[in-house]
């Protein structure tokens, strides 16, 4: 892709990946879209980076995105890449019947449906383009199941299968279709965790976004660093070994759940 002459739109830009592609992206040259739900949060990133244009926008309400797609549209034509990076992590005892319907189906409104009401709004526009492209981030938990936050490894295992459905039926178009599938990242997604993860795990932001932009340029339709890649094998080759392992962190968890 050529992201020196494009017009970029990214969910969930003001903080995390999404910032941190806000800020590599600028680099390249592109310009920049910002969406988020909270405005405080955008026009602080306005203030660390001028040169973006921000829009509230809620991705679990399909009427901001409809109202987001004819605001876009009309104000930057040549909009013609979009990135779903917009999501929620949120550590679940399944057995905790305090938890409410809408509390255990949002990761699902944010991460999955969201990212394809996105594409679905702005597929017909990104199709007149010359080149466009979108780009969906999952996760590695895509390919294991991870029992401590079971409703986001559902949402991110959607993502990665739907990006793959994309993919095939825009094959002959002209956008492009691609996946980043970042590892554990550190990010402040994790903040209110009552069982915070082991940073010596976590890969920096900078570094994830860094491979993503090199992703991008070379056209690389799953972009993932090396640590991804062996996640997948192993999930192939002992996923029962795999999800005992990450199962470990939910035991600690469920008793640090109860003792809060």
């Amino acid at each position: 892709m050529d992201l020196t002459n494009s017009t970029v739109l990214i969910t969930g830009g003001t903080s995390g990946i999404g910032l941190e592609l806000v800020k590599q992206l600028i680099r390249q040259g592109s310009t920049i879209i910002v969406t988020g739900r909270k405005q405080e949060a955008l026009n602080n990133a306005k203030r660390h980076s001028p040169k973006i244009h921000i829009f509230q926008s809620d991705v679990s309400n399909p009427q901001d995105i409809e109202n987001l797609y004819k605001e876009v549209t009309q104000q930057f034509p040549d909009l013609n890449i979009i990135i779903n990076n917009a999501g929620e992590m949120w550590l679940l005892d399944l057995l905790d019947a305090d938890k409410g319907m809408e509390n255990i189906t949002r990761e699902i409104d944010i991460n999955l449906t969201g990212a394809i009401r996105m594409v679905h709004q702005f597929l017909p526009h990104l199709l007149a383009k010359r080149s466009a492209a979108i780009l969906n981030v999952s996760s590695a938990i895509a390919y294991m199941p991870y029992s401590t936050a079971p409703v986001y490894s559902a949402s991110k295992a959607g993502v990665h299968a739907y990006t793959q459905a994309l993919r095939l039926q825009l094959n002959k178009s002209s956008v492009k279709v691609f996946e980043l599938i970042p590892p554990g990242v550190k990010t402040n997604l994790q903040n209110d965790w009552v069982l915070p993860p082991d940073q010596g795990q976590m890969m920096d932001v900078d570094k994830l976004v860094n491979v993503a932009i090199k992703g991008l340029l070379k056209d690389t339709p799953e972009i993932k660093p090396f640590l991804v890649n062996v996640i997948k094998l192993l999930s192939r080759i002992m996923p029962k070994q795999l999800m005992k392992f990450g199962h470990k962190e939910f035991e600690r968890f469920q008793k640090l759940n109860q003792q809060s």
